[in-house]
């Protein structure tokens, strides 16, 4: 990282937003802090450039790697700067085993909201992920618990396949009952905290959306009631479209389960479509990678481009300004804020492409990253 000047940077150039692009000349002062005036003497970094505020990938998870948790917080580091060096400066961690709140002191690092740990049943999730209930009624208070050891989230698992069923009708289901959901979420609520659930299929939605959830993952199985539902209640989705495109290798491998697999390619196929219903009919959506397990960490410049295939019509937004806003961040520039800045060469309004190559990324003021 290079050290900030005394004095502080000055960046010109256009700065994108929610209300499109405007001239600019910022000034970052010697704590890297967004200076509301003019700094005589500040050294220029950038004198043309696309400037953006820092990046943010919705849904990730430092600490999981393909092989499960990651014990080693210097790797859990690696992978956060992976994002960083892409420019995503704002991590949602949508759950992971390892308390990685040591990583949120780090100046090198973006910052991260956690959710806590996963919530789900025995055999209904990834082995070792998961805070694992064996009563559903005791979810309220593991609710409660998630809710006090993350940053103002937890994370649901919704549904998952129940192999209980037997090979030939296993399928995703919903793993709680309607009324603890209500329950536990009003609890999260009444905690400070907001709620979000992993959900493939369609048939545990209503009763999340219905118990007053605010965020749904992936959502591939949203029909165009829900989507409805979610409009008016502002409920969020976070569609990991990049994820999504997994779906057909998770059904090749599920031979035993010809039910599940043949769902998976179902909801894989009509996705992009779903996703465009969603954004048509208001409902919030965001930019989410789902880094970590199978999904390498940096990508958040293929989730745009996935978002805009689907019809997003501000996915830059969706990845930044916006995300940033419905995080409880500054959209933009704000004086007195971090200076987490990112810097294209050209407008990548006109070729998402851009994105891939930051040619300056701003960390607290503190450049990490020039040149591709």
């Amino acid at each position: 990282m290079t050290d900030l000047p005394a004095v502080g940077w000055r960046l010109r150039g256009t700065l994108l937003g929610p209300d499109g692009a405007a001239g600019t000349d910022l000034y970052v002062d010697g704590t890297g802090r967004i200076s509301p005036e003019p700094l005589p003497g500040a050294q220029d970094l950038v004198t043309d450039g696309w400037i953006v505020p820092g990046l943010v990938d919705a849904h990730c998870h430092v600490g999981l790697g393909p092989n499960g948790p990651v014990t080693d917080l210097e790797e859990c580091a690696a992978q956060a700067r992976t994002d960083r060096d892409a420019g995503t400066l704002l991590l949602r961690d949508c759950g992971s085993p390892v308390d990685t709140s040591p990583l949120q002191a780090r100046d090198d690092l973006p910052e991260i909201i956690r959710a806590g740990r996963h919530v789900a049943r025995p055999k209904r999730y990834i082995s070792g992920l998961a805070a694992e209930l064996d009563d559903p009624r005791l979810l309220v208070d593991e609710v409660r618990t998630q809710a006090a050891r993350g940053d103002g989230w937890v994370k649901l698992v919704g549904d998952w396949i129940d192999r209980s069923a037997g090979p030939d009708d296993a399928d995703l289901a919903p793993l709680w009952p309607d009324e603890v959901l209500a329950e536990a979420i009003t609890a999260a609520h009444g905690a400070g905290a907001r709620v979000t659930a992993h959900v493939f299929g369609t048939e545990a939605l209503p009763g999340l959306i219905w118990a007053g959830i605010d965020c749904i993952e992936h959502g591939t199985g949203l029909s165009d009631e829900l989507i409805d539902e979610m409009a008016a209640r502002g409920t969020a989705l976070v569609p990991t479209l990049i994820n999504v495109e997994t779906f057909p290798g998770i059904a090749e491998k599920a031979t035993k389960y010809p039910r599940y697999a043949g769902h998976m390619r179902d909801l894989h196929t009509h996705a992009w479509e779903t996703v465009g219903r969603a954004i048509e009919a208001g409902v919030p959506v965001y930019a989410g990678t789902d880094a970590g397990g199978g999904i390498r960490h940096g990508r958040i410049a293929d989730e745009i481009a996935e978002l805009a295939r689907a019809g997003h019509p501000d996915p830059i937004g969706a990845a930044s300004w916006a995300a940033r806003s419905w995080l409880g961040r500054p959209a933009g520039p704000t004086p007195g804020a971090p200076a987490d800045l990112v810097v294209y060469d050209r407008d990548p309004r006109g070729d998402l492409g851009v994105l891939r190559a930051p040619s300056v990324v701003l960390i607290r003021g503190r450049r990490v990253s020039t040149g591709a």
